[in-house]
Formats: structure tokens, C-alpha cells, sequence
């Protein structure tokens, strides 16, 4: 009798072992799971966050209201955990950011959420057309740089990056690079402030000279080849952080045009994805073309541009895709099994 007593002891016991193995095996419950994002104080990266996020409540997960916070402080804070993803991973100019916060041990980069968005120089085609001006090096001139100087002092103003944003690093080389320093001014303070100041010189019939990217609204009113053209360089040269790359990275329809196509993709903790193969499934279906970005961000530059303007915007796009959304939430959703 002592031994069928003890025997059943045992057998409880490791039968409680077993059930709690296993429960530490599975899948958490989305329902019980909080997902904290974040993008930039650009309020364009608001609209995919917004995209992802409608798809993550409809799958169960909760969602907090994304935060907006700087590139570097995203990369540090979804290392310690502190948020689960973010929408701006810009492929390659993020690695820095990317390694500098604990690489592949601590993130992970999933899905291409917006893919081959396009960098580039441009100026005014009919100044570019009067002193034929193809290649940015022309600038090296100080007769054509002058050209393009808005406030004086002789050099060209080249209406460049937020400070802190990568495509800083890439301009900065650039102008040293091509040995431009002396004849071109990189000038950074809010983007699209320094962009309406240029759109206003451009519609008073001045010479203009910026750093334009794609997705953006700034290719929908200054149509390239149209009314602006884009600079060639005179070779590749990139930072350390992307010296791998060569002139077939940088090149698009034949033109060296200096920058690598950018692929925006998300990243996440990747503890978080590791429990959480639903929402890292869902990370990888999202994609949001160029094109429609760029609508977006035009309308946000027209005035609708508060927050709950955009998690309209967002709504308003996913059900005109809405069979394809419906399908990556369908495709997500088997990853639970």
C-alpha cells in the first residue's frame, strides 16, 4: 500500500513537471502580450507603424501608442528590451546604428516593409540645362557653385539631413570625397523646413540644390527629369559602415547616383520575435510601395498631418489592400501552429 502510495506521488510530480515544461515551450498568448514601438520626430514613419500596428490588435496582441523618439535612442531601447519593434531599419544605412546597440545578438531585422527607396542629388533642370550640369563634382568650380548660393557667401547650399540622420554621414563624405568642401555648404536643420525654403526659390525661378529620397513628397511636386534632374557622381565612395558596397549598389538606370537604395524593413528585440513567431511572421508579410508612401507623405505636407489624421490614413489604406492585408493576417496567423 506505501509503495502504490508513493508510487502515485512520484507519478504526480513528474506528470506537474512535464505540464510546466511544456508550458514554458509554447507559444505566449497574444491576448496577454504588449507590443511597444517606436519611430522618429519625422512624422512620416507614423504611417507604416500605424499599418503594422492595426494588423498586430487584429491578430490580439496590445498595442501602446508608438512613441517618437530619435534613431539612436530606437536601436538602444529595442536592445534592452525597452520596445519590441520599430518600422525604421533604412537597410544600409542603419548597420551603424544597428551594430552599435549589440547587432545580431540582440536585434533582429525582418521583412522589407518598404523596399528600394531612392537617394539622390538634384538641382532645377533649367539651370541644368543653361551650364549643362550633370555630375555633382561640376561643383567643384566655384563659378558653377556659385550658382546655387542662397545666402551669400559664396558656395553652394545644398539643402541636406536632419543632424543625426544617417544620409548625414554619407553627404559629409561625399563633400570630402569629392573634394567639394571648399565650394559647397552642407546645410542641415529640419529637412523639411530647408525643403520649403528651396521649393520657394524653385517657384521664384532661382537655381536650386538638395538631397532628395524616395519615398518622400517631394518627388510628387518636383517630378524628376521633369522639373529637376539628378547629379551623377564622379565614383562611389561611402562610409566605413557601408564600404562593402560598390557602383552597382549606387547605380540606378545607368547613373551613379552616390547612394545605395534604401530598404526600409522593421526591427525588433529578438528575444520578442524568438516568443513571438506570429508577430515576426506579420513583420514579414507588411510591404507598402514607394509609390503610396509617397502619396502619404505628400498628404501629411499638405496639412494632414496630426496623428489621428494618419491612423486614418492608415485605415484608408488597408482597405483599399484590403484582400492582400486579410491574406498576411491569414498567413500570419498559422504561425501559432
Amino acid at each position: 500500500m506505501k509503495q502504490k502510495y508513493l508510487k502515485t506521488i512520484l507519478g504526480t510530480i513528474l506528470t506537474s513537471l512535464l505540464v510546466i515544461f511544456t508550458s514554458c515551450q509554447q507559444v505566449p498568448d497574444s491576448e496577454t502580450v504588449t507590443i511597444r514601438s517606436a519611430n522618429s520626430s519625422w512624422i512620416q514613419e507614423l504611417f507604416q507603424t500605424e499599418v503594422v500596428n492595426i494588423g498586430l490588435e487584429k491578430l490580439g496582441y496590445k498595442i501602446e501608442r508608438p512613441k517618437q523618439i530619435e534613431y539612436p535612442a530606437i536601436y538602444i531601447s529595442l536592445a534592452n528590451g525597452d520596445l519590441e519593434y520599430s518600422t525604421v531599419y533604412y537597410e544600409p544605412q542603419h548597420n551603424e546604428f544597428f551594430e552599435n546597440a549589440g547587432g545580431e545578438e540582440k536585434l533582429e531585422k525582418v521583412g522589407k516593409l518598404t523596399p528600394d527607396g531612392i537617394q539622390r542629388y538634384e538641382i532645377d533642370k533649367k539651370t541644368a540645362d543653361k551650364y549643362n550640369i550633370t555630375n555633382l563634382q561640376q561643383l567643384k568650380n566655384p563659378e558653377i557653385a556659385k550658382l546655387f548660393d542662397s545666402d551669400g557667401d559664396g558656395k553652394a547650399n545644398l539643402v541636406g539631413c536632419n543632424p543625426g540622420w544617417s544620409c548625414e554621414l554619407i553627404i559629409n563624405h561625399h563633400l570630402k570625397a569629392y573634394e567639394l568642401e571648399n565650394t559647397v555648404e552642407h546645410n542641415q536643420g529640419q529637412y523639411e523646413i530647408l525643403l520649403a525654403d528651396a521649393m520657394t526659390r524653385y517657384q521664384e525661378g532661382k537655381p536650386i540644390l538638395y538631397y532628395a529620397y524616395e519615398p518622400h513628397w517631394i518627388s510628387t511636386v518636383l517630378k524628376p527629369n521633369e522639373n529637376v534632374v539628378s547629379l551623377e557622381v564622379p565614383f562611389t565612395s561611402l562610409p566605413s559602415s557601408m564600404e562593402n558596397l560598390s557602383e552597382k549598389d549606387t547605380s540606378l538606370d545607368g547613373k551613379n547616383l552616390g547612394f545605395p537604395l534604401l530598404q526600409q524593413r522593421i526591427v525588433a528585440n529578438q528575444k520578442f520575435l524568438e516568443v513571438n513567431p506570429v508577430a515576426k511572421r506579420w513583420f514579414e508579410l507588411v510591404e507598402i510601395p514607394i509609390v503610396d508612401m509617397n502619396v502619404e507623405s505628400l498628404r501629411i505636407k499638405e496639412g494632414e498631418d496630426k496623428p489621428e489624421d494618419i491612423l486614418r490614413h492608415g485605415q484608408e489604406w488597408i482597405k483599399n489592400n484590403q484582400q492582400k492585408y486579410d491574406n498576411w493576417l491569414e498567413t500570419a496567423k498559422q504561425a501559432a501552429n
